[in-house]
């Protein structure tokens, strides 16, 4: 019993620890509302988007049409866009 008690107190404070700073041990923000592709210097309005493993992203626009783009090039905004400005 003393096992499983010095392990949750483990897993609680490692959770608790570790959330200082800018990391996340869980991503809660799941709506997106622009993606501003760095080439063009562009914010489009973003109706669906999809996570693949690795560095891609999946973008249906509003107009559906659909962008896979590295995550390299393009961030995804919840908001003020802080690159162009956008409202």
């Amino acid at each position: 019993m003393k096992k499983i008690i010095l392990i949750l107190l483990l897993i609680v404070s490692v959770i608790g620890t570790s959330s200082c700073g800018n990391y996340e041990i869980f991503d809660t923000t799941y709506t997106f509302e622009y993606v501003h592709l760095h080439k063009t210097n562009e914010c489009l309005k973003i109706k669906a988007w999809t996570d693949y493993e690795g560095e891609q992203i999946q973008v249906t626009l509003e107009d559906d049409t659909v962008l896979l783009v590295s995550n390299i090039n393009a961030d995804l905004i919840k908001g003020n866009c802080p690159y162009c400005k956008l409202k």
